[in-house]
C-alpha cells in the first residue's frame, strides 16, 4: 500500500508539471510503469520483465519498463483503470475482469468453449485473439498480447467435488464478472466477488468456503494451505491479457510502438515455456503438501453450463468469436 502511494504521489506531482505524459517528460529515457498482481517470479511477471530488457537493448536504453508486481499498485480493476486514464502504462490483467468493461473478452471467459490449453493456444494467437485485442481501444487500452493461463478448476475447504450437486450451499470467490458469478449460481454454489489479493484471508476466515483459479495460482499464493480439496472441472481456459495505456501509447514513436507490440508477442513464448515448466512443478509440490485431487464427471458439468452458453450467444459478436473458436477445436 505504501509502494502505491509514493508511485501515485510522485507520478501526479511529475504529470502536473507539463502536459506531456510523466513517463515521456525526461527526454532521453523513457520508463514504462508496469503491474501485476502475481509474485515476482510468476510467468506473466517474468515475461514482461524479458519484454523490459528486450525493448531496453534494442532502443539502446530509451525505453525501459519498471515492474510492480506482487499488488504493490492495487487490485487488478484499479490497474485497469489506471492504465485507461494514463496514471500507470502496462498492466496484465485476468480475461474475466475484463468481461463488463470489454464485452469481446467474454467470448474467452465461457464455460468449456476451449477444450484444452493447446486449443486455447490455436484461438489467442490468430485472428479470434487479434480481434479481441482490437476491441480495447474503444476504451483507453491498446492490447499488446494475450497470455494463456491454464484451466481454472474449483478448490475448497470442505469437500471434494465431483458433480454440481457437490457445490450446493458452497461459497465460492468469482472475479468481477458476470460470467462467472453466473455460472456459479448455475452450478448451485454462492458465489462470492473478491480481488486476488483478498481470497487467501477470505479462506482463513471462513468469508468463503473455496475459490477457482488455475493451479499454478493455487499454488504461488499458498490458497492450498487453507483450501485442502482441488477439483479437476477445467470449467474456463480464460487467459490473462497484457494491455499498455493509449495515452502512453499513442505517445510513442510509432517505429517504437512496431517494435513493442512485437516484442509484446514474443513474450508470449516467454511465459508460455515457464508456465508448462512451472506449472507442473506445482502440481507435484500440491500433491507432496497434501492437498486432496480428484477428478469430476466433466459431462455433468458441462450440461449444467449450457444455460449460460445459450445466453451469451444470443449477444452476434460473442456468437461468431464462439463459433470460430469452437471450429478450431
Amino acid at each position: 500500500m505504501n509502494t502505491r502511494r509514493r508511485f501515485l504521489g510522485g507520478l501526479g506531482a511529475a504529470a502536473a508539471m507539463s502536459f506531456v505524459p510523466a513517463t515521456f517528460a525526461s527526454g532521453n529515457s523513457s520508463v514504462l510503469t508496469a503491474s501485476d498482481v502475481h509474485v515476482k517470479d510468476y510467468p506473466t511477471v517474468k515475461a514482461v520483465e524479458w519484454l523490459g530488457q528486450e525493448l531496453s537493448k534494442e532502443t539502446g536504453g530509451r525505453f525501459s519498463i519498471r515492474q510492480y508486481p506482487a499488488g504493490q499498485l492495487g487490485r487488478e480493476s484499479e490497474a485497469i483503470d489506471m492504465a485507461r486514464f494514463g496514471a500507470i502504462d502496462i498492466t496484465r490483467v485476468y480475461a474475466g475482469g475484463l468481461n463488463n468493461a470489454f464485452p469481446l473478452t467474454r467470448a474467452l471467459c465461457l464455460p468449456y468453449v476451449f477444450d484444452s490449453t493447446a486449443h486455447l493456444r490455436r484461438a489467442i494467437d490468430g485472428d479470434i485473439g487479434a480481434e479481441v485485442l482490437r476491441g480495447f481501444e474503444r476504451r483507453g487500452l491498446v492490447g499488446l498480447a494475450i497470455y494463456d493461463s491454464g484451466a481454472r478448476c474449483f478448490y475448497n475447504t470442505r469437500r471434494a467435488i465431483h458433480e454440481p450437486k457437490d457445490m450446493a450451499g458452497l461459497k465460492l470467490r468469482v472475479p468481477p464478472s458476470d460470467i462467472f458469478m453466473d455460472l456459479i449460481r448455475d452450478l448451485g454454489a454462492n458465489p462470492t466477488p473478491l480481488s486476488y489479493g483478498e481470497v487467501f484471508s477470505a479462506l482463513q476466515t471462513h468469508l468463503i468456503d473455496g475459490a477457482e483459479n488455475n493451479i499454478k495460482s493455487f499454488h504461488s499464493s499458498r490458497q492450498f494451505e487453507a483450501a485442502r480439496y482441488w477439483s479437476q472441472t477445467e470449467h474456463s481456459y480464460a487467459p490473462d491479457v497484457l494491455v499498455i495505456s493509449k495515452v502512453r501509447f499513442d505517445a510513442m514513436p510509432s517505429a517504437d510502438q512496431e517494435r513493442l507490440r512485437r516484442l509484446a508477442t514474443a513474450s508470449v513464448n516467454v511465459m508460455r515455456t515457464l508456465w508448462d515448466k512451472t506449472a507442473d512443478e506445482s502440481r507435484k509440490t500440491l500433491q507432496e503438501q497434501g492437498v486432496l485431487m480428484n477428478a469430476v464427471d466433466v459431462a455433468v458439468f458441462r450440461k449444467a453450463a449450457e444455460p449460460l452458453l445459450r445466453d451469451y450467444r444470443q449477444d452476434a459478436a460473442i456468437e461468431k468469436l464462439y463459433r470460430n473458436i469452437r471450429a478450431l477445436a
